[in-house]
């Protein structure tokens, strides 16, 4: 990441201490946020990257757990608004800036609504309605778009899928008999953080000036899991992981090698089960989760011409 040359403490963005507005002007890109109400009335924070003059092509853009739009997220919406596509976001329902309690998410059919409902609420706005419209998703966020896709198999033209969340890694999978426990315990107190899960930004991120820079995020949730979430993921994870053939549109698939948060062998097993025509993946040597953030200036380049040039 680029930005101000100011001791990481006194950065009020990811980028530096350059304001939202002139850096935005200086990267060649219109950003907006706003608010959205759910049909169920919820309240989400919303952003939109676009470039300056028409767009090419729409994506919708979901976040992972923990994480929020506001933060080094950024980057790549960023990135893909300098390639001329319009990029829209929303903080996950108990995420960032957004309505519910913090990394809670009880219900995931719920969330994968509400991501619809948003993204539904864009493309049929007459200025995008003649565009392509593309998913995107990083982890959790990967595992939603599938969802998305299930639910309207015919919704959107393709899909990005960076390190999806299709399958928990056994490394950080809680360990018999702590599920059938949790399980237990989490009827009766869904909300409580105890799930004992390793730190998975330090899991995430390999790149050391980096790391301090997520680290600073506000808006990163840094509790322990909550019952009711964990046992939630597992849930939908086990549930995507047995409709990967059912998977038809048209996907790249990123995954680090060394990725000990989701399972780079069940993008593997997307790539070979989904039905779709034109699929592709690319598993990258020894790197992490967090492949667009966290790894090295020279990786992130390679794996950004590759997921987005045409």
């Amino acid at each position: 990441m680029k930005g101000d040359q100011t001791h990481p403490q006194n950065l009020p963005y990811y980028w530096g201490t350059t304001p939202e507005e002139e850096y935005y002007n200086q990267q060649g890109v219109k950003s907006t946020k706003s608010y959205y109400t759910t049909p169920r009335g919820q309240t989400l924070f919303t952003r939109s990257w676009q470039p300056l003059s028409p767009p090419r092509g729409i994506i919708c853009m979901v976040h992972g757990y923990g994480n929020d739009i506001s933060w080094t997220f950024q980057a790549t919406p960023i990135y893909l608004a300098q390639n001329g596509f319009a990029c829209f976001a929303l903080d996950l329902p108990g995420h960032g800036q957004s309505e519910g309690l913090r990394a809670f998410v009880p219900n995931v059919d719920e969330v994968v609504d509400d991501c619809a409902s948003f993204f539904d609420s864009i493309k049929e706005s007459p200025e995008f309605r003649s565009l392509p419209c593309f998913l995107y998703g990083e982890s959790m966020g990967g595992a939603i778009c599938l969802l998305i896709h299930f639910k309207n198999p015919k919704g959107f033209k393709g899909a990005i899928l960076i390190a999806p969340m299709c399958k928990i890694s056994d490394k950080v999978r809680p360990r018999w008999p702590i599920p059938e426990v949790l399980s237990f315990v989490g009827k009766f107190m869904p909300t409580l953080p105890i799930v004992p899960t390793p730190d998975i930004l330090e899991k995430s991120v390999k790149v050391p000036e980096k790391k301090v820079i997520a680290v600073m995020n506000p808006m990163r949730y840094t509790g322990k899991p909550r019952l009711g979430t964990v046992m939630e993921l597992l849930r939908v994870t086990d549930y995507v992981s047995q409709k990967l053939k059912d998977v038809t549109i048209p996907f790249i698939v990123l995954h680090g090698s060394a990725d000990l948060v989701t399972d780079p062998t069940v993008s593997r097993a997307l790539y070979e089960e989904a039905k779709s025509e034109d699929k592709a993946i690319k598993i990258y040597d020894g790197m992490l989760h967090s492949l667009l953030f966290g790894e090295t200036d020279e990786n992130v380049e390679l794996e950004c011409l590759l997921a987005y040039v045409p």
